[in-house]
């Protein structure tokens, strides 16, 4: 499905859009991937998830801000991009208690310059697909029902999640006053190969092996909808491919459909290292959310999505790619 005009994915050297771009690259698709490379988190793990996907000629990587509205509409224009997968942002829950300003800038500046940049797109936009959060929900208690995209979601419990709901109605005001294509992807707990190390798994991974002790926020009570990185792909370049009408603006949940509680995926994380963790039972942190239960029938029935990695397979291949990136042995069989 490659067309000759090459995609703009933003965030290019953060965990999804690096995948997203390499899958793209994949099918024959030519790639202007933006990212600023920020310290948020290891520097080096974002030069190491480019180096995937640098070698290929189709594949361009521009070092730049995605709040320079100037940069990404000069981008747009001079490569007549028509179509755009937004994800570049400042990511974290708990970082924006502590650092408010930067999510100003990185997702509502920048979520504003990629929306200008559409808008003024020489070829017009064909489709904008960016990322949201499921943190738009708030703290809602899990029950049989999962989080629907016309639940209301007005009572963010983060800067980050108001930032993300921000977001979602500035590109709703863009496609009734410019029509403006666009598909907002409510993420929920994208984990895998190459991931954040600010995430808990990743976190818990390194604290284990190092024989550390665990931190278990939430007195371990929380639940979350792990959702492997190659089904994240899956849907976003599905919804890629399959823009709505001109002037329409639709928000999809992408996730697993299949909470799990913290203390099951740590023991997951435990028969696949091969160790029982320490742990420190703490309470919930300023921001966190209790549970998240993605509703993914909206995008099932758009573009067919349907997760294929359980949490166990998606924890072993998580854990394979960490002991060979960070060049640790696994332990060896017992006879």
């Amino acid at each position: 499905m490659a067309h000759p005009a090459p995609i703009l994915v933003t965030g290019a050297a953060g965990f999804v859009g690096q995948a997203v771009a390499s899958r793209l690259l994949a099918r024959g698709e030519q790639v202007i991937g933006l990212d600023n490379f920020n310290a948020y988190y290891d520097v080096a793990l974002k030069e190491a998830r480019v180096a995937q996907v640098a070698a290929d000629p189709r594949f361009t990587m521009v070092r730049g801000d995605v709040a320079d509205a100037g940069l990404v509409a000069g981008l747009v224009a001079e490569h007549g991009i028509r179509r755009i997968a937004h994800l570049a942002a400042q990511a974290g829950v708990r970082y924006s208690i502590d650092h408010p300003l930067t999510y100003g800038h990185a997702n509502l500046q920048g979520h504003l310059s990629v929306l200008e940049a559409a808008r003024h797109a020489p070829g017009g936009c064909a489709h904008l697909v960016y990322a949201s959060s499921s943190s738009v929900y708030g703290d809602r208690p899990l029950t049989g029902q999962g989080f629907r995209e016309d639940d209301p979601c007005v009572a963010p419990v983060s800067l980050y999640a108001a930032t993300k709901r921000s977001c979602e109605l500035m590109s709703q005001s863009y496609a009734t006053l410019y029509g403006l294509p666009q598909s907002g992807l409510r993420f929920f707990t994208v984990y895998g190969p190459w991931g954040r190390p600010d995430m808990a798994y990743f976190g818990f991974t390194r604290k284990i092996l190092a024989g550390e002790t665990i931190d278990v926020f939430g007195e371990g009570r929380m639940a979350r909808d792990f959702t492997f990185i190659d089904d994240i792909v899956d849907g976003v370049v599905g919804v890629l491919d399959r823009p709505p009408q001109a002037g329409g603006h639709r928000l999809l949940n992408i996730g697993d459909n299949q909470p799990v509680g913290l203390m099951e995926m740590i023991a997951a994380l435990e028969a696949e290292l091969g160790v029982r963790a320490a742990r420190r039972m703490l309470p919930m942190q300023p921001g966190d959310v209790t549970a998240t239960f993605a509703d993914i029938s909206a995008i099932q029935q758009l573009t067919g999505y349907r997760p294929q990695v359980r949490l166990a397979e998606g924890l072993k291949r998580f854990v394979l790619w960490y002991r060979d990136y960070h060049g640790i042995a696994a332990p060896a069989a017992v006879a």
